[in-house]
């Protein structure tokens, strides 16, 4: 039977731009002074747009998520950029996220997921672990491979940026190297698709039979050290596989274009 599957990651809940659930988001206020009104603006969209995906592309008979569902206590600053610093509440965001892709499901369907980074998720403990297990995740691990009809998937989060546009899929050809040689080992299997996130751009590498690839992200733009100390492009969406019983792939990426985001030019 041809399953279809769905990859995200990155949703950053708890953070003004990360993915917000209706009843956690910031309400417009009439006369405010500082950008509450904005994040308000980016939250109702980034929630439409999310949904809206799931709509285009469901149902799914698998997910994958590729880690930092939440965005955790925002340290380095002072917590000025949650929406709540509760973990529990950011826990509860993540997973009413994830029972969005639930709502979209085929029969039988089954999450696998990854932990992100600790920054965000938990240095001492992982606290994708509480939304794993409300979430209904088969299994949450630091680096997995999942077979699909044959085709093999290897998902992991973390992977290496590049300022340099040309070379953005450098990082995940190097992933999938490392992949054949670990499993001339025999030591993991070889996977006909490589998953990474955590840079929040898509990008990607391929041949025959093979294709790897940096993930869309699920938080917007807007964060104080992306919006400050990095050039980069950001990407927002997800990637959908089609996987036939053969194990025969094909994928489709979903980038949206975020309106709320568009800079304005400030005329003197």
């Amino acid at each position: 039977m041809k399953k279809r599957g769905i990859v995200i990651g990155d949703t950053h809940c708890g953070h003004l731009t990360g993915l917000t659930p209706p009843a956690y988001m910031i309400k417009e206020r009439k006369g405010a002074t500082t950008k509450r009104n904005k994040w308000a603006s980016l939250q109702r969209e980034l929630w439409t747009a999310y949904t809206a995906l799931l709509d285009r592309w469901g149902p799914f008979h698998f997910g994958l998520f590729a880690g930092d569902a939440i965005d955790g206590h925002g340290e380095q600053s002072g917590g000025s950029e949650l929406v709540t610093p509760d973990i529990d509440d950011q826990i509860d965001m993540a997973v009413e996220c994830m029972d969005q892709v639930r709502l979209h499901a085929a029969r039988g369907f089954k999450w696998v997921s990854v932990y992100g980074t600790p920054y965000h998720t938990g240095k001492a403990q992982d606290h994708e672990n509480a939304v794993a297990q409300k979430a209904g995740v088969k299994k949450i691990g630091s680096h997995e491979w999942i077979d699909v009809n044959g085709c093999v998937f290897d998902l992991r989060h973390k992977v290496g940026p590049s300022g340099v546009p040309h070379s953005r899929h450098t990082a995940v050809a190097r992933q999938r190297l490392w992949n054949v040689l670990w499993a001339e080992r025999e030591l993991v299997p070889k996977a006909n698709v490589v998953l990474r996130a955590h840079v929040h751009y898509h990008n990607f590498c391929g041949g025959p039979g093979w294709v790897a690839m940096t993930l869309p992200a699920l938080q917007g733009m807007g964060t104080k050290y992306g919006s400050r100390q990095c050039d980069g492009l950001v990407d927002w969406g997800a990637v959908v596989f089609d996987v036939d019983s053969g194990g025969a792939f094909d994928w489709h990426s979903d980038v949206v274009l975020i309106e709320a985001q568009k800079a304005k030019v400030i005329k003197i």
